[in-house]
């Protein structure tokens, strides 16, 4: 056996576990290995029957004195058992697992664990975890002292005993057998891949250790020390990985030195109907001074939902297209795509630049080309790509990112820059991206209004419908947002889209707001002057609908022919409506607080005040704590450190769908091991680039490299 070996090739797993464990991310002996615990049962109190008593959560360990199944008149079962050790005897009660009389019989030795009932006239174990004691395990007699009943390991009693993420199928005491068989002859396999120095500098335990008190603790300091060790791996992998990655791109590629005319972008940011900030003025300069440079750029450009990230790139992308190669530009979604294509258009076209467009419903080449995925499949530059500019690329799957950069590469490597308007802690960005070179846009463009932003409770819903109506009859335009497209059975009180089109339809129908209908004759109060009296019409905008058509519901919104777009999170990216004033989100709790400033950012890009109205029906503290920040915070970069310390790292992109990091046990936001996990990076690659001295780590680096590392 080695970490590869597959767990189908195990005693006792084969075909029918496979899938199931597949489901848990569990492939191979080192998944199962490193599938750690998500909490404990703390069942390390052994207490004497005598002594239990009614609430606790204790073992006992004795013998069996009888066992029998008892049908009730429904055809069910019921499991009834005496358990006695010198200094009394306790009843226990299963349900419906008759199969138990089969393996215990009276006489039997047995450890049970489980919280004591306090119904009835005596204490009593209901369904509590049973394990038949071994040789090693049992009491010399019935009754001997607790204190040392105990003298080898239990695996599922009388411990602290893991709890495991399960599927159906494979339970954690399943998992616990396994595991407490495989780990003995895993370890006889493993070197310490850390070096000595490192461990002793950083006062962790061994590996094997560490693995051992993970799965299986005597104590609760034996969890927090096996973390601490664990975790330290896991952020000193990703650490070593980047930078070993970092200097292979630099030392091993060649990118075409792309000089920038400063007079032609002086005329170029001339044209524009607003001044460049700061901001953007210095990520201009780090951009420009790399395409200018053989070795290829590698920058991601991280800004905040309006910061103006893409006016950054175009100006790049002039450059590049002045030298003579043409540019790509990938976007995740079709929407996003020719958002970015329009303005794209609007700043180059009055320089004679052609700005195509290649989706999967519409296909122009151009000097730069705007596209989705599209771009991997089917288009061929005409002439050598020097500049790929990649959108919010985590959307993207690894190997796409991966074969439209490796198709475009010829003579060149082409020069990369990402953006992200995700906005990343920077101890995030540090560890994610250490391998790119960093560029902020930390300032806004001026006379940018603040989106009013409140939680609003239920029971005011219809108020806010009214002043939906208000912003209407005032020529707004709003968007109400739901998590799903359809009702979802299992979590009946998340809205959806599809329901809340139907029920919105009735709400805002001419028959019940007669005032906002020209020529109506309302008992309600007159609109007040400059207010256009109107029909109000709603669309619907998902992610099942065809590119045609969702096409035409955005431009309907547009051109304000729709006055309401009931959507989903579709919107979160591209969607550029300045009249739009009010975004209204339902079941705001299922989304973070990154999400949130997203899709808060669909309005508040024109003139008028903006509004965000957040609605949940979640009453846990935590979470509208976490909503009520959004009503002070609109720097998008403190709202994700509020969501990375109280979500994790997951929730900011988007669990596993992101293509980052599968952490198993480190935290993203524990500062002190990332500085640590860096320093000791740094130190070990400035000593031995190719870590020859390192055969262990140099092994484990090249076996998780991929999976810590994305190819951009």
């Amino acid at each position: 056996m080695n970490p590869q070996t597959k767990v189908a090739d195990l005693p006792g797993v084969g075909a029918f576990y496979k899938l199931k464990l597949k489901r848990l991310g569990i492939e191979t002996v080192e998944d199962l290995i490193y599938h750690f615990p998500f909490r404990y049962d703390d069942f390390s109190k052994v207490e004497e029957i005598r002594n239990i008593v009614p609430g606790e959560k204790l073992s006992v360990q004795g013998v069996i004195w009888q066992i029998k199944n008892i049908r009730t008149r429904f055809g069910k079962f019921i499991t009834t058992a005496q358990v006695a050790d010198q200094s009394g005897v306790v009843d226990v009660i299963w349900f419906n697992q008759p199969y138990l009389t089969k393996t215990l019989k009276a006489g039997t030795p047995i450890s049970l664990s489980g919280k004591v009932d306090t119904s009835g006239p005596r204490p009593k174990l209901m369904s509590p975890a049973y394990e038949i004691l071994r040789s090693s395990q049992q009491p010399s007699s019935v009754g001997s002292d607790p204190t040392n009943i105990q003298q080898g390991r239990t695996l599922h009693t009388a411990a602290l005993v893991p709890i495991y993420p399960e599927t159906e199928g494979v339970s954690s005491k399943w998992l616990r057998a396994k595991i407490a068989a495989i780990l003995p002859v895993y370890l006889k396999t493993q070197k310490d891949f850390l070096p000595q120095d490192i461990i002793s500098r950083e006062k962790l335990i061994s590996i094997d250790s560490a693995l051992q008190k993970i799965h299986f603790p005597k104590k609760w300091e034996e969890i927090e020390t096996a973390r601490s060790r664990l975790a330290f791996d896991e952020l000193f992998l990703i650490q070593l990985a980047s930078t070993l990655r970092k200097r292979e791109w630099q030392s091993e590629k060649t990118a075409p030195e792309i000089k920038a005319d400063p007079e032609k972008i002086k005329q170029l940011i001339s044209n524009l109907p607003f001044t460049l900030t700061a901001a953007q003025k210095r990520a201009t300069d780090q951009i420009t001074a790399d395409l200018s440079r053989k070795t290829p750029q590698n920058r991601l450009l991280e800004g905040d939902v309006g910061s103006g990230k893409t006016v950054v790139a175009a100006i790049a992308a002039y450059v590049t297209l002045l030298a003579g190669f043409d540019v790509l530009f990938a976007a995740p979604t079709e929407i996003l795509a020719f958002q970015h294509q329009k303005t794209l258009d609007a700043i180059l076209s009055p320089l004679k630049i052609k700005v195509g467009i290649w989706t999967g419903s519409r296909k122009v080449a151009g000097d730069i080309t705007c596209g989705t995925h599209a771009l991997f499949q089917t288009f061929k530059p005409k002439r050598q790509v020097g500049f790929i500019i990649v959108d919010e690329q985590h959307r993207f799957g690894v190997a796409q990112r991966a074969k439209l950069f490796q198709d475009q590469t010829k003579k060149f490597t082409p020069h990369f820059l990402t953006m992200t308007a995700t906005p990343i802690p920077r101890t995030l960005a540090l560890t994610l991206y250490r391998d790119l070179d960093l560029s902020v846009l930390d300032e806004m463009p001026l006379g940018r209004l603040k989106i009013s932003t409140h939680v609003v409770p239920n029971a005011k819903r219809n108020d806010a419908y009214k002043f939906i109506e208000k912003q209407i009859a005032d020529g707004r335009q709003a968007f109400i947002l739901t998590p799903f497209v359809e009702p979802s059975e299992t979590m009946a009180s998340v809205k959806s889209a599809t329901e809340e089109f139907k029920k919105l339809k009735k709400i805002f129908s001419p028959a019940r707001h007669p005032e906002l209908v020209s020529g109506s004759n309302s008992s309600r109060p007159a609109l007040p002057a400059g207010r256009q009296a109107r029909t109000i019409k709603l669309g619907l905008l998902h992610g099942r609908l065809k590119s045609k058509g969702k096409e035409k519901i955005i431009n309907d919104f547009k051109k304000n022919k729709i006055q309401i777009l009931v959507t989903t999170p579709v919107v979160e990216v591209g969607i550029d409506i300045p009249n739009a004033t009010v975004m209204m989100i339902e079941s705001a709790d299922r989304f973070g607080l990154a999400q949130l400033h997203q899709l808060r950012g669909r309005v508040g890009r024109g003139e008028h005040q903006s509004y965000c109205l957040l609605f949940t029906d979640s009453r846990g503290e935590n979470s509208v704590r976490r909503l009520k920040s959004m009503e002070k915070i609109h720097a998008g970069f403190e709202l994700a450190e509020i969501d990375l310390k109280m979500r994790g790292a997951g929730e900011i992109f988007g669990l596993r769908q992101s293509g980052f990091i599968n952490l198993k046990i480190a935290d993203l936001s524990d500062t002190v091991t990332l500085a640590k996990t860096q320093r000791e990076a740094d130190a070990i690659i400035k000593k031995d680039p190719a870590l020859k001295t390192y055969p262990a780590l140099l092994e484990k680096i090249s076996s998780v490299q991929s999976d810590y590392v994305q190819p951009n």
